[in-house]
């Protein structure tokens, strides 16, 4: 079916919302209907037949669930199930809208949107397009060598529902992990798949940076503005004009060089040192850290102001112990890549070296995982790679010494805390979510898994 002969409803609270969609679909579709109040769908679905719904996710209305998107969603799946939903969201319920996509919702669109891509996505829902999880490369090719971001999990599925949706915005990205999970991966993706993606893509590893390094790093110097200031220099913020800046371990930059990033990010300009007239700047900001910025906080040792600043939406990266067989899809992939490299002929994972690398619980993550293959591969005399030939590296096992607590009695611990803080914040998913480090979509999956 086209656009133009498709029947549209859009329920949303703000008037203004409502206005703007009518004004847009009005000469693109055949009819539009809009409500303020999520309490007439029953009757609206009972004497209309719609081809499209677009539908808030948030409501102050009588239901009061938290997630009343949720709730009306199944409402509209209980009356009609073959509907076509469009979830509206705010950057920070990405992880709701996700968890609307599993709940049977067609897509969701964040505010505010750009206008062709919800006619677009408006176009899609009606004409029958299938939806399938978008498996979103790191812009690099199979031959290559960097930690490759792949994955089947559940995990990261919903990482890559969340690029997909959150990558063509100027969202600012706060992206969460331990070390080794692949952040810089993500920051790249988010830059392959954003409108900017024809412009520069700047790392800056922040945290290896000094105090007097610091600024004119990131933001430039004149020549002559200090001793060894022999030139020129453009900074890191004015060379990724237009395009993205990726600020890596941004958790381990000072009280001071936190107050500079701030003003250049409310400013959106920068000031050379030496110089006095400021140079605008027009970037789209990713940072990455592998500690708690809530933490650091707490602690006064990391502003809040600029946490706000930088975490429009976040993304938490799982550790490679929790992604279930995505170990052996990236070992399999790793064994390819390097028996291209060194010249070996197709080799095999036996089932022993398949046993072996899902009981290593991987404290380096992909990136131990990555170098185990290469030397495995690198050794192997044989058409197979059997566990005696898979070597974990001894600089990440060293720590591991200490007798871990049994798998039970972990699964009780976590479930004892998700229960107790869930009561200290009344139930509110978001807050419990943000104190226990975790999205709301990977605490909805604990709730269900310890069935609370």
């Amino acid at each position: 079916m086209q656009l133009k002969k498709a029947t549209v409803l859009v329920i949303d609270d703000d008037p203004d919302v409502l206005t703007a969609v009518r004004l847009l679909l009005r000469p693109k579709v055949k009819e539009i209907v809009v409500d303020k109040n999520p309490e007439n769908l029953p009757s609206l679905l009972r004497q209309h037949t719609f081809d499209v719904i677009l539908l808030d996710m948030n409501f102050a209305s009588s239901i009061n669930t938290g997630n009343e998107g949720i709730f009306w969603l199944k409402e509209i799946k209980r009356l009609k199930a073959g509907a076509a939903v469009i979830m509206i969201t705010a950057y920070g319920d990405i992880d709701l809208a996700i968890r609307s996509l599993k709940e049977g919702a067609y897509d969701f669109v964040v505010k505010p949107w750009r206008n062709e891509k919800l006619l677009t996505t408006l176009q899609e829902a009606v004409s029958g397009k299938e939806k399938s999880l978008t498996t979103v490369a790191a812009g690099t090719t199979p031959s290559t060598l960097g930690l490759e971001l792949l994955g089947e999990s559940e995990a990261m599925q919903d990482i890559f529902y969340k690029i997909r949706k959150v990558a063509p915005t100027d969202a600012n990205i706060l992206i969460l992990g331990e070390n080794g999970t692949g952040k810089e991966l993500i920051a790249k993706a988010l830059h392959q798949h954003s409108l900017r993606a024809t412009e520069p893509f700047i790392k800056v590893d922040v945290g290896a940076l000094t105090e007097s390094l610091f600024e004119s790093e990131l933001f430039g110097h004149k020549k002559g503005a200090f001793t060894d200031a022999r030139d020129e220099r453009v900074g890191r913020f004015e060379a990724a004009d237009k395009g993205t800046i990726f600020l890596d371990e941004i958790g381990n930059i000072s009280l001071q060089q936190q107050a500079k990033l701030l003003s250049v990010l409310q400013n959106r300009q920068v000031t050379r040192v030496g110089a006095n007239e400021p140079t605008p700047v027009n970037v789209r900001l990713l940072c990455a850290t592998n500690v708690s910025l809530h933490e650091l906080a707490s602690d006064a040792r990391f502003r809040k102001d600029l946490i706000y600043r930088i975490n429009t939406v976040e993304i938490v990266v799982p550790p490679l112990r929790e992604r279930g067989n995505d170990v052996l899809l990236l070992a399999r992939h790793y064994v390819q890549v390097y028996a291209d490299k060194y010249l070996k002929p197709p080799l095999e994972l036996t089932s022993k070296a398949m046993e072996k690398l899902k009981n290593y619980p991987f404290p380096g993550n992909v990136r131990e995982l990555q170098y185990a293959m290469e030397r495995a591969v690198i050794m192997a005399d044989d058409y197979a790679l059997d566990a005696r030939d898979i070597i974990f590296s001894p600089i990440e096992t060293a720590p591991q010494a200490a007798a871990a607590p049994s798998a039970t009695n972990l699964e009780e611990l976590e479930k004892a805390t998700i229960i107790k803080v869930l009561e200290k914040h009344n139930g509110v998913m978001t807050k419990a979510a943000k104190e226990l480090g975790i999205t709301r979509t990977a605490l909805y999956r604990r709730l269900g898994k310890y069935e609370l």
